[in-house]
C-alpha cells in the first residue's frame, strides 16, 4: 500500500505540472500552486523512508538468503566431499579385500599343489615299498615251490628206492 502511495504522489504532481498554465512567452514554463505541490512534496517526503526502509529490508532478506544459499552449498559440497571420500575409502577397502582373496587363493592353490605333491610322492614310495615287498615274497614263494619240488622229488625218489628195494626183496625172496 505504501508503494501505491508514492506513486500516487508522483502521479498528483505530474498532474499538476500538466495542468499548470504556461505564461504566454514561455509555453516550457508552468504556474503551479506553490502551497499544493509543497504539501505533495512534503507526503512523499514522508513516504520515502517508509518505502527506503521496505527497500533495505528486501535487500537485507536478499542478503539472508544469498547468505543461507552459500552455506547450503557449502554444505552440501563438505557432504559431496565426504561422500566421495567414503566412496574413494571403500573403494580402497575393496581393493584390498580383492588383492587379500586374490593372494589367499593363490597361497591355498600353491599349497594344494605341494600337497597333492608330497601325496603322490608318498604314493609312489608306498608303491615301491609294497612292490619291494611283493617281489620278496614272490621269491620267497618260488624258493619254497623250488624247495618244496626238491624236498617233494628227494621223498618221492627215496620212496621209490624203497619201494623198489621192497620189490626186489620181494622177488628175491619168491626166487
Amino acid at each position: 500500500m505504501a508503494e501505491n502511495d508514492v506513486n500516487r504522489l508522483i502521479d498528483m504532481l505530474y498532474e499538476r505540472v500538466e495542468d499548470a498554465k504556461s505564461p504566454a512567452l514561455k509555453p516550457n514554463f508552468s504556474m503551479v500552486d506553490r502551497d499544493e505541490v509543497l504539501d505533495l512534496l512534503d507526503e512523499l517526503r514522508n513516504q520515502l523512508p517508509v518505502e527506503l526502509k521496505r527497500a533495505q529490508e528486501l535487500l537485507a532478506a536478499r542478503e539472508k538468503f544469498v547468505d543461507e544459499a552459500k552455506r547450503d552449498v557449502e554444505r552440501m559440497m563438505r557432504q559431496a566431499d565426504l561422500e566421495a571420500k567414503s566412496k574413494v575409502s571403500d573403494s580402497e577397502v575393496l581393493y584390498a579385500a580383492k588383492e587379500k582373496a586374490r593372494k589367499i587363493i593363490a597361497d591355498a592353490e600353491d599349497r594344494s599343489r605341494q600337497l597333492c605333491q608330497v601325496a603322490n610322492e608318498y604314493a609312489e614310495d608306498a608303491l615301491a615299498r609294497t612292490e619291494e615287498a611283493v617281489q620278496a615274497a614272490l621269491t620267497e614263494v618260488k624258493q619254497s615251490r623250488s624247495a618244496f619240488r626238491a624236498a617233494s622229488a628227494a621223498k618221492l625218489q627215496e620212496q621209490r628206492e624203497k619201494l623198489e628195494a621192497e620189490r626186489k626183496t620181494a622177488e628175491e625172496a619168491e626166487n
